[in-house]
């Protein structure tokens, strides 16, 4: 009888310790997936490839206070977390220098850096406008600060006008407003039209306009 009572409560002794080591087991695995997630930076990551030629959004580094605007400077950096890459001798590291130049992301040239466009602003006016764009550093250029950051530029797109094609009917069928009804200025082209290109007056001062640049599109946009 003591053997079976024995047997008995053995019985659910295991069974709580089989929960319980489940239980135990399951915690770190459910933290294991959390700190497996892999950053979407990683994606842009060569793997084991050359830390110094990681591109900026794979690693840190630290500022160097002592660096002189425009010179090139040392910079300490390290990897950012599930990045991996090499030495020159192809060892692996985490820890490493780079040498970059010292200036600000939203100093550096235009080509440098990607930036939104915008048309909604003109671009044949006097003083020539301005609007806000937002710009991005390209992948494989190091800077300091922001990589994102906004600028002010001047207004650049174009509607699809061709300064020559505007040219050739000025001079050819001006005194009829085609060169204003083709940069789509419907009413400047109805006037010349019914007074015959401001006898001729109009005619001659819309070539000097439009071939100098001055006329420009009605939509404010740049000619092609």
């Amino acid at each position: 009888a003591g053997s079976l009572m024995t047997t008995k409560l053995s019985q659910p002794q295991s069974t709580l310790a089989k929960s319980l080591t489940s239980t135990s087991t399951n915690a770190p695995y459910f933290k294991a997936l959390e700190s497996t997630e892999i950053p979407p930076y990683v994606t842009n990551c060569p793997s084991n490839g050359l830390c110094s030629r990681l591109p900026p959004d794979c690693m840190t580094c630290n500022t160097n206070y002592s660096c002189v605007y425009g010179k090139t400077a040392t910079f300490d950096c390290k990897v950012k977390p599930h990045v991996h890459c090499v030495d020159e001798n192809n060892h692996e590291q985490e820890n490493f220098t780079i040498n970059m130049t010292c200036q600000f992301c939203w100093q550096l040239a235009t080509s440098d850096y990607v930036c939104t466009n915008s048309t909604n602003c003109m671009t044949v006016s006097c003083p020539r406008q301005r609007y806000n764009a937002t710009c991005t550093v390209r992948d494989h250029i190091h800077c300091l600060g922001n990589r994102i950051f906004p600028k002010m530029l001047y207004c650049n797109w174009t509607g699809g006008y061709k300064w020559s094609t505007a040219l050739a009917l000025s001079i050819t069928l001006g005194g009829f407003g085609a060169d204003r009804f083709y940069l789509g200025q419907w009413r400047e082209g109805l006037g010349k039209l019914f007074s015959f290109g401001g006898l001729g007056i109009w005619t001659l001062i819309d070539v000097l306009l439009i071939g100098v640049g001055y006329v420009g599109p009605a939509d404010g946009s740049l000619y092609i």
